[in-house]
């Protein structure tokens, strides 16, 4: 028998209720431990999973991330190269205007509206103070933007690569400097499209005389333009939009041209079941308030001129199989011979602008009619700043250089919209050869 040394006392001996405490809590540091393992191994897997699944969003990603593009968008990209090399040819072939008349926009009032503006954002407030400075762009990258998407039928991820932005960028920025260009060009008066006095009538007409000795008082001539529009979510409104003649969904328009290739009126963003008549509403109180004789419109033989105070004022040529005098003849020759200027109008427009040729927006009016409003009052800028004579020698070559450019200047109304995309000029402006090393 062992004895305990004096001092030091013995250990009481666990009791049996001890030991099955000291059990119990071993065994629940062991499940929670188990648990911990558990939930970390979940961790992981789901963590895994993640990567996976990035690595084959990434794979199979059909947009643009920050990293495939060039790092700077004010440095280097194929649009600065444009901007920063001034040559007219290229700023006409992918903004549709020379250097001058970009830098006359610019200066008229767009960049003091982008410097001093907030960028609408849904996480910001409408009242922010602008940060230009914080921009991917600045105003003359706004403004070539704006002007590119205009002027071509590219999809977003191309403008992403001609200015280095991603494609969520390119959307705000654009829709940002549409805003902007339209209230600019709202200040500048010479894109303004108003009716003539009569003063302005007498020297239009004289232009059209010395060509058309016949035609006394032609001062213009009108037509309708009728442009795609994707099809509806409103029922409602898909039926509005629905033109029967065409077999499709447009937007109405009806346009007045000068002889000198200026707009004299736009009535613009009505429903494409809409008859032309019901659209030119506004130019029929034009021609009855504001037109002395003997000044007219010449017109297509379909377009509506049944009202008696207008028969003077739109002349349009007989329909086939009316007798017709000689001297009748000649004048109905030299009618139709100068409404052809309605035709070029409307191609220098569509040949121009490209967006045009694309399905508009069917579920925002407001939209539609910025972009309508836009085209139609740069045209004026074009027309006014560059000079028709100068327009048709400079901008027609352009057109019409290659094959698939002639086909959409002669064929527009036929072509399919892949076939129009594919015939960009302005994409085609930015194709980059890479030699093999």
């Amino acid at each position: 028998m062992h004895r305990v040394p004096r001092g030091i006392q013995r250990a009481p001996s666990p009791s049996p209720s001890t030991y099955s405490s000291t059990t119990a809590s071993d065994s629940s540091d062991d499940d929670s431990e188990e648990q911990l393992q558990g939930a970390a191994f979940l961790i992981v897997v789901d963590h895994q999973a993640a990567l996976h699944g990035a690595r084959d969003r990434r794979a199979h990603r059909a947009y643009l991330s920050r990293r495939d593009l060039l790092r700077n968008p004010r440095l280097r990209t194929p649009f600065q190269t444009v901007l920063t090399g001034e040559v007219d040819r290229a700023y006409i072939t992918t903004m549709g205007l020379d250097v001058k008349t970009f830098k006359r926009i610019l200066e008229a009032g767009f960049e003091d509206l982008w410097n001093t503006s907030a960028i609408p954002r849904p996480d910001v407030s409408a009242w922010g103070e602008a940060r230009p400075g914080k921009r991917s762009l600045n105003a003359a990258g706004g403004l070539g933007l704006v002007l590119y998407w205009l002027n071509s039928t590219m999809l977003d991820k191309s403008l992403a690569q001609i200015f280095a932005l991603i494609p969520s960028t390119i959307t705000r920025y654009r829709a940002f400097a549409l805003d902007l260009l339209l209230r600019t060009l709202k200040s500048v008066p010479e894109a303004r499209i108003v009716w003539p006095e009569e003063e302005d009538m007498e020297k239009l007409s004289e232009l059209v005389v010395a060509r058309h000795p016949l035609l006394q008082g032609a001062f213009g001539s009108v037509d309708g333009l009728n442009l795609p529009t994707a099809t509806s979510s409103d029922e409602r409104w898909q039926n509005a939009q629905y033109n029967g003649w065409l077999h499709g969904h447009f937007t109405s328009n009806v346009l007045v041209f000068s002889t000198r290739g200026e707009l004299l009126h736009a009535a613009i963003n009505a429903p494409g079941s809409w008859h032309d008549s019901r659209v030119s509403s506004g130019i029929y109180a034009q021609l009855e308030e504001n037109t002395p004789d003997p000044y007219f419109l010449a017109a297509d033989t379909a377009f509506p001129h049944n009202r008696s105070t207008l028969r003077s004022k739109i002349k349009t040529p007989v329909k086939s199989g009316t007798r017709t005098t000689r001297e009748q003849v000649q004048f109905l020759d030299q009618l139709v011979s100068f409404r052809q200027s309605a035709e070029w109008g409307m191609r220098a427009i569509q040949g121009s602008f490209g967006r045009l040729r694309l399905p508009l927006d069917a579920n925002d009016g407001r939209a539609r009619r910025t972009l309508l409003e836009t085209v139609f009052r740069l045209h004026q800028i074009r027309v006014r700043l560059v000079g028709i004579n100068q327009l048709r020698s400079v901008y027609e070559p352009i057109w019409t250089e290659t094959k698939e450019q002639k086909q959409v200047w002669g064929s527009l109304r036929e072509m399919f919209f892949p076939d129009i995309r594919k015939a960009d000029r302005v994409a085609k402006f930015h194709y980059i050869v890479v030699e093999d090393e």
